[in-house]
């Protein structure tokens, strides 16, 4: 039996990827913080955190994250533990680096001192390209990363790249674009429309979203862990975009969702209304980031071409999913009188 660890299992990203894993008949280890209330929402409702053996690891903690490797003993590290947040990057930049630039780090250095064939994998990001100098974005695209995140992510990116060179280590990046799904963080903003719309439909309270324009190439988060493990079971390491392709900007998303409730809606001066003059949708530059990121659209050519990957769901089905898993969560929980516990940007490794 394969043995996997995986930091931040409690995100989005770790849930599906430990259920897949999970299914395939891995033994999953699931690093977490210490924590007097770990959030295990998303692996309940996904109905496996039985299955997982947690172990206490800390990304910022050396020792801790030897320990951790020394404990579960696996065959494959997959680094999903990230502040993942870009505005609050621009707000506690060091706390970013910490954790997504020396996060990775520590965990190779451990990774080459308990056992060197380990395989790993490292979570990158579309945003290390930023301001873009083509589009679609190639794994040889020039990087300019436009925020913390981005930059405290390409450090990452490349250490994983030197350490696989310079220790022989199967070492492995996927550079993935925007990857959604009902389990996204409610900060995201796919997730602040779906989410938001479920609560307008019943209170009537506005969403409140930033740049309407932003182009982002948008996926579903169970098609992108299936290629993270793909990486890992071919016969040499290499870095791999994963991305779908198409382009939407966040205004046409909107659109999207509201058409799909039978919304029907017009838009004015940056804010949507319903045809008897509702509000739906406003915005507020405090959602803005000091360095806009415009268009982000991957070529995922090289991970079809030798993975064998694809992805199986579009962004229409991924918005359907996502608005119809936010509604029913309304309903239950206005029901059950209990709010539910969802993650905050503090806790987001």
């Amino acid at each position: 039996m394969k043995r996997a660890l995986i930091t931040g299992i409690t995100g989005q990203d770790g849930a599906y990827l430990a259920k897949l894993l999970l299914e395939k008949g891995y033994k999953v280890f699931g690093g977490q913080r210490r924590s007097t209330s770990p959030k295990h929402w998303r692996l309940d409702e996904m109905g496996i955190t039985d299955q997982i053996e947690f172990v206490e690891l800390d990304v910022i903690d050396q020792a801790n994250i030897r320990r951790a490797i020394e404990e579960s003993q696996p065959d494959e590290v997959y680094n999903l533990a990230a502040q993942s947040f870009v505005w609050l990057s621009f707000k506690q930049p060091e706390l970013a680096t910490l954790i997504d630039a020396m996060g990775p780090l520590r965990i190779l250095e451990s990774i080459r001192q308990v056992n060197p064939k380990i395989k790993f994998y490292q979570a990158s990001t579309s945003e290390m390209y930023g301001k873009v100098f083509e589009t679609p974005q190639k794994e040889t695209t020039k990087f300019w990363p436009r925020s913390p995140y981005g930059v405290a992510k390409l450090y990452a990116h490349h250490i994983t790249i030197n350490y696989r060179e310079a220790y022989d280590m199967f070492a492995c990046c996927g550079l993935l674009f925007n990857h959604e799904s009902p389990h996204r963080g409610e900060d995201f903003v796919t997730r602040k429309i779906s989410k938001g719309l479920a609560h307008w439909l019943q209170e009537g309270r506005p969403i409140v979203l930033g740049n309407l324009n932003a182009k982002r190439d948008w996926g579903h988060a169970e098609d992108f862990v299936r290629g993270m493990w793909q990486m890992l079971q071919h016969d040499k390491p290499d870095d791999y975009i994963l991305a779908t392709g198409e382009i939407h900007t966040v205004k046409e998303f909107a659109d999207m969702a509201l058409d799909y409730k039978d919304i029907k809606h017009y838009w004015k001066d940056g804010q949507c209304f319903t045809e008897g003059n509702e509000l739906i949708i406003t915005t507020d530059k405090k959602h803005l980031r000091p360095a806009e990121v415009d268009v982000l659209q991957g070529d995922a050519s090289k991970a079809r071409e030798v993975l064998g990957w694809e992805h199986k769901h579009n962004v229409e089905s991924l918005m359907k999913g996502m608005v119809d898993a936010d509604v029913k969560r309304y309903c239950s929980d206005s029901q059950s009188g209990v709010p539910r516990l969802w993650d905050a940007p503090e806790n987001c490794i």
